[in-house]
């Protein structure tokens, strides 16, 4: 495997590009629903992001809680409850079978007592917030582990996402959208039912029961949530258990590294927790914040005295941990006003805004589902852009518009690769470009075409077939978040390349040149590229 950062790519390795994406039920799509929700080495260091070289350990201290651990779990209904779901029992709850790429996957409960928390003082937007227990509640929840079979594979980092609940069960987005990367480079992954909705209910939104006790009560029937209050609490155990109990969880495998990691209604929650209990709980050595909103989620709700943070709360300076966030279009200028919380880069934080996303994509709600990063996928993917679907979950969400089928992916699998290089390698991502958003502070310049200036560039937006925008959907509530996808006329596209070979050769060029600016992998460069030459443009 190639490390970023390099400014000559000498070899990249080929795949078999054949095959085609089968169709698949709602569920088996049913991937991360939406919340409402490096450049780090040098040419000279090209080496694996699973480098062998000695790293620090340090021994694990945190006064966080310690859980009691249970499991593997089995039985109910024979497999673990996570969307996307199958539809038939004994079948894993990925929609590829993770055998199939070295993975196994495991799921345990979690018990203890956890501690809610509140502050003295208002909230304040720098996110300097000093906190205190609100007191402890008992919980038993659950934690689904995915990781290599063969410790060989591991490359020392666990990631820990906090589970997206929006669509009133349990989802993982960012499991979904950087699978390729969690897998080729040899990450363990653990979702953590940390809120009360994916557990107890609360909020169906989009049809579907897979709520844990209700859907499968022989399973799920002896864990018990005390509610949202204690959720930062029970997300702190969850990290703290992969360390304390590593060979628990994690069978073999040597824990060097523990990120934390959510999208959309979880990023605003990680925000909160980061700001709020991070500091004291000591339990992450960094955080991967995934389309947050312009403030974050409140610290404490109804029993306890409402503690909200204001609009444009930003991440504390003082972390010592790095901390990367990610947002797409409809995240900075749309829906969810992230602009208003931007910060400057430092020493520990970056900001990344990619061009031409949107908050969940086609990627996202099912095209990515079946991506194990061999390539195949990436051919389908790419034509989705000549062709993009207005619905989704077998039309159970429905827009007006295409919605939108951009690069969000290869750019989060580019910026989990530099996070991780920048925790365990000490080699600090370069600042990347921000999205150019108008005066109004609701939009953004665009070119000729529509698409918006700046931001992270790949060649989706320098060398379009499509114009890929965060914005401007209409139909279904989600369908603001799904961002839009307008394909380029034939007369457009052939006044724009002639043909489809000198497109071809344009795409090629953008697509090195996005590497060589940290935008996307060596790793994606020949899929990519492969996917232009197999593509219906101009045949």
């Amino acid at each position: 495997m190639e490390r970023r950062g390099c400014e000559k790519i000498s070899t990249l390795i080929k795949s078999d590009l054949g095959g085609t994406m089968r169709h698949k039920s709602s569920l088996r799509f049913l991937a991360a629903v939406i919340g409402v929700v490096v450049l780090g080495a040098t040419a000279s260091a090209c080496s694996s992001s699973k480098d062998s070289s000695p790293t620090t350990t340090t021994v694990f201290s945190s006064p966080v809680a310690e859980a009691t651990i249970k499991g593997p779990i089995s039985g109910g209904k024979g497999f673990v409850v996570l969307a996307p779901t199958p539809p038939q029992d004994g079948q894993p709850s990925t929609v590829f079978d993770l055998k199939t790429v070295g993975y196994q996957e495991d799921e345990y409960f979690l018990s203890g007592n956890a501690t809610a928390y509140t502050s003295d003082a208002a909230l304040t937007a720098d996110g300097m917030w000093t906190t205190r227990s609100a007191g402890t509640a008992p919980y038993a929840s659950r934690v689904v582990i995915r990781r290599p079979s063969d410790p060989k594979k591991f490359n020392g980092t666990v990631i820990v996402e906090w589970l997206n609940v929006t669509a009133g069960l349990d989802t993982a987005p960012d499991w979904t959208y950087m699978a390729p990367e969690i897998i080729r480079s040899g990450f363990a992954w653990v979702g953590v039912s940390a809120q009360k909705v994916g557990i107890e209910g609360g909020g169906m939104v989009i049809g579907v029961d897979r709520v844990l006790k209700s859907f499968d009560p022989a399973r799920y029937s002896s864990l018990s949530h005390p509610g949202d209050n204690y959720s930062y609490d029970i997300f702190s155990q969850a990290g703290a258990a992969v360390r304390r109990n590593a060979s628990t969880l994690l069978g073999d495998l040597k824990v060097k590294t523990v990120i934390g990691m959510g999208e959309s209604q979880s990023a605003s929650r990680l925000t909160t927790y980061v700001d709020a209990v991070a500091p004291t709980a000591k339990v992450f050595d960094g955080y991967f914040i995934h389309s947050r909103s312009g403030s974050a989620a409140q610290l404490s709700v109804d029993p306890l005295p409402a503690m909200a943070p204001p609009l444009g709360t930003t991440i504390r300076t003082d972390l010592g941990k790095p901390v990367l966030t990610f947002s797409s279009e409809t995240d900075v200028a749309g829906a969810k006003g992230y602009n208003k919380a931007r910060q400057p880069d430092t020493d520990t934080f970056r900001g990344w805004e990619a061009t031409g996303t949107a908050h969940a994509d086609y990627y996202d709600l099912g095209g990515g589902g079946f991506d194990t990063g061999d390539g195949k996928n990436d051919i389908t993917y790419f034509n989705s852009m000549l062709a993009p679907p207005k619905s989704v979950y077998d039309n159970l969400i429905t827009c007006a518009d295409g919605i939108n089928t951009g690069p969000h992916t290869y750019i989060l699998r580019a910026a989990l690769r530099d996070l991780n290089l920048w925790i365990t390698k000490k080699q600090v991502p370069v600042s990347q470009p921000q999205l150019e958003v108008d005066a109004a502070g609701t939009g953004y310049n665009v070119d000729e075409l529509g698409i918006a200036k700046g931001g992270i560039r790949t060649p989706h937006v320098d060398v379009p077939i499509a114009v890929l925008t965060g914005l401007g959907q209409k139909g279904n509530a989600f369908c603001s978040l799904f961002g839009g996808t307008v394909p380029l006329t034939s007369a457009a596209l052939t006044t724009k390349y002639a043909t489809h070979d000198a497109f071809v050769t344009k795409f090629s060029e953008a697509t090195k040149k996005a590497a060589t600016a940290g935008a996307i992998l060596n790793d994606d460069v020949e899929h990519l590229i492969a996917a232009a030459k197999a593509s219906k443009v101009l045949q």
